[in-house]
This record gives C-alpha cells, structure tokens and sequence, in this order.
C-alpha cells in the first residue's frame, strides 16, 4: 500500500506539471553544464588530432587486406593512435571482438592460470561476465573451471569501494585485480579516473606484480585521462559504445602495457598470432573516423543524461548520478518503482528511435544475464549503446538504465514522450 501511494503521489506530481514546461527548464538551466561538456569535447579532440598528424595517417590507411589480415597498415596504424591517445604502450583495435564482454573474457583469458586469484575491488562484476568468471553457468569453460580462484570485494552500504578493506585485500595468489569503471546494472556511482588511481597505488604498494585491469566500456573521453594514463596495467571496451562514434559496426579494443596487450591477443587468435592476424573486413576508415568523431558523440549522451537526470530529480524520482555532478560514465539511471512503468519507459523510447520505431520491446531472456530483460534500442547499429537507448533488468526496484545519444535533443523528444507514456 505505502509503495502504491508513493507511485500515485508521483504520477499526480507529473499530471500537476506540464511535461514539456519542465523539460524546457532543465534545457535552459543545463546550459552552462553543456557548455563546460563542450569544452572538453574541444580538449579530447585536439588530442585526437595530434595523434592523427603524429602517425600521419592518410586515405591509404583506409584499405584493407583479406584472408589472414597480416601486414594491415591501416590496422596497425590504428592501433597505434588508440595507445597515443589513450595514453598506453600498446593497443589492439579489432573488429573480431564481439562485444566488450569478449574483450575482457580475453584480457582475462590470456593473463591468468590455473592457481590464480582474480579479485573484483568494486563489488559484483556486470552481469555478462558472471558466466565467464564463473559465478553462473557451468559446463563452458569458465575461469573457476580452468582452476582460477574468484574472490570479490563488497562496496560499503554507501555504495562506493571500501578503501580500508582495498589496503589488505591483496595477497601473493592475486594476479590480477579487476575494476569495473561504470556502475553495470547497480545502483552505485561509477568509478572516476581519481578512484582508478587510487586502487591502482594502493594494489601496488601491497603487490607490484598484481595486474590491474579495469572494464574501461562506457567511460572512454569522459574525463581527460584514461585509466592506462594513471597507471592501470591493462584496460578494454568496446567500439559499439563510446570509441566507436555511433558509427563503427562492430568490435572492441584491449590497450595497455604492450606484453599485456600481447596475451590478449593470443586468446583472441592464437599463439604465435596474437596481434598479427585479423582482416578488418574494410572497416578502417569507420575506425578512423569514428575514433575521430568519439569525443563529440559521449558529449551529446553526458548532456542527454544530465538532462533526464534534472526531469526526473524535479519529479521526485531518485536518479544516478544527479544532474549538474560531473559525469563518470554514459549511463543516467532513474529508479522508476514498478514494471509497468519501466516497460512504458522503454516502449516509449523505442517509438522515439530512428529504427525499428514500430517494434514493441517486451521483457525476455538475454544471453549473459540472470534476469528478463526490457530493451528499447532502435538504433543504426544493433546493440550500439553509444546511440541513446534503454533498458532495464525486471526485478526490484525496476531500475532503467539509459545510455548515449548522438544529440541530446533526441534524448529531449524521447524523454517527454517517455515522461507521458508513464502518466498513461
């Protein structure tokens, strides 16, 4: 009864207001916050651009090779402008990469074995990777399968890494030390590039050996460093999110200190391959160019989720992060109370999207995740979470998670229809 009435107060609240009043408000007061975002697109691009004229990359780079992929310039030029700009000794930028599940699986894969202790410091990892470590599923070669020890720190009750436990929580057996940067399916604040920092140094000083690995998907050109710049040994996402400027088709990318970078590869190919191989399908000029276009893409999603971010605070909701606090991530979470409103939400995103806006998204089972999941994700590439969608996993307290958007006056249109089709 108490949480039926707290879910009618609301609704009443956002019958009392008209919709497209406040969102108009929240465009105008974010104004200086687009502006200061803005910015920093100006920063992250200019060091793309140095890259760029550093490796002197030209039209030719744009060719591809077939069959095995050996000796593709393009590639490797790219790859080499990924660790310039990302700050790291080498980089692997392959369209072979499924997902930025895979390419972890792979980092993962290639650096631990049998014996080892794989420590996760910022509480459960994203869902997709509880089969590959272990957690859930059996009979497909997961990491706890192959020998590998799982151990796992909890956040603190307030939601953020808990640094006294950090400080003696690494033993001789850890090898690697896993980061998730963003917050995943949790209601907790992503982790900033200080934060990575810090576990970094404090993982050192109690072993130099360990291996610090952070899950960079959703966080690249957030802030103006990225982890390897700050001393994570090895780091990997994916070209569908923010890297890939809404444009690239496929693939994922591992950099870091190059041996690191190495092993990688060699679970992705084989070894004595590793890096080598792997035609790129005349897909280099949409790497390129949609590394080129990356920093103005994650600008227009951060604005898009401070501006649902300040609809939704306004509206009573509890919202992560809040509007006007510095981004960590692409990812604006609303928690929304019931079913019924989470599907409504998505529903209506999906008749906002460019593609496939007559398709009705339904809750139903996903590959790599425990619960029924509701997608809206009408995008040009399949999947693409650097274009704006959203989606959330059907369980209490029925959480949507928006991310991207390669304007956020899309995210405005589809906001106010999300925000009628709730009142509905």
């Amino acid at each position: 009864m108490i949480l039926y009435c707290s879910w009618a107060r609301k609704i009443q609240k956002i019958h009392d207001m008209n919709i497209d009043a406040i969102v108009d408000e929240g465009e105008r007061e974010l104004l200086p916050t687009f502006a200061q975002i803005d910015q920093q697109v100006k920063y992250h691009l200019e060091r793309i651009l140095k890259a760029f004229r550093d490796n002197k990359v030209g039209v030719h780079h744009f060719a591809s090779v077939s069959g095995y992929g050996h000796n593709d310039l393009g590639r490797e030029v790219l790859d080499r402008v990924f660790a310039q700009v990302f700050g790291a000794e080498s980089a692997a930028v392959r369209v072979q990469f499924v997902s930025g599940t895979h390419a972890i699986a792979c980092c993962l894969y290639g650096i631990l074995r049998p014996g080892d202790e794989l420590l996760a410091v910022a509480g459960p990892p994203y869902d997709t990777l509880e089969e590959v470590i272990g957690i859930r599923g059996e009979g497909q070669g997961s990491l706890r399968e192959w020998g590998v020890k799982y151990r796992q720190l909890p956040l603190t009750p307030s939601g953020v890494i808990d640094w006294q436990a950090l400080a003696t929580a690494v033993t001789p057996q850890t090898k690697l030390v896993f980061i998730q940067r963003s917050c995943g399916y949790s209601w907790r604040q992503s982790l900033s590039i200080a934060d990575i920092e810090q576990i970094v140094k404090i993982v050192k000083q109690q072993n130099p050996n360990t291996v610090c690995m952070v899950d960079n998907c959703y966080g690249e050109f957030i802030e103006k460093n990225e982890p390897t710049a700050v001393g994570a040994d090895l780091m990997a996402g994916s070209l569908i999110k923010n890297p890939g400027g809404t444009i690239v088709t496929a693939g994922g990318y591992v950099a870091g200190k190059a041996e690191l970078v190495e092993k990688a590869c060699c679970r992705l190919t084989a070894p004595g391959i590793g890096s080598s191989g792997g035609a790129t399908f005349d897909q280099n000029r949409l790497l390129f160019q949609g590394f080129f276009l990356a920093p103005q893409m994650v600008a227009e999603a951060m604005k898009g989720s401070h501006l649902i971010a300040y609809v939704f605070s306004r509206l009573g909701y509890e919202v992560n992060p809040l509007p006007f606090v510095p981004r960590r991530d692409i990812i604006q979470a609303v928690k929304l109370g019931t079913p019924e409103k989470l599907i409504a939400f998505c529903r209506a995103i999906q008749r906002n999207s460019p593609v496939g806006a007559y398709l009705d998204p339904i809750p139903a089972q996903m590959p790599g995740y425990e619960s029924d999941l509701v997608m809206a994700g009408g995008t040009f590439i399949d999947g693409s979470t650097s274009e704006f969608s959203a989606d959330g996993p059907l369980r209490p307290p029925y959480i949507v998670f928006c991310q991207g958007g390669t304007h956020w006056t899309h995210v405005s249109i589809a906001l106010r229809a999300a925000l009628k089709a709730i009142v509905d």
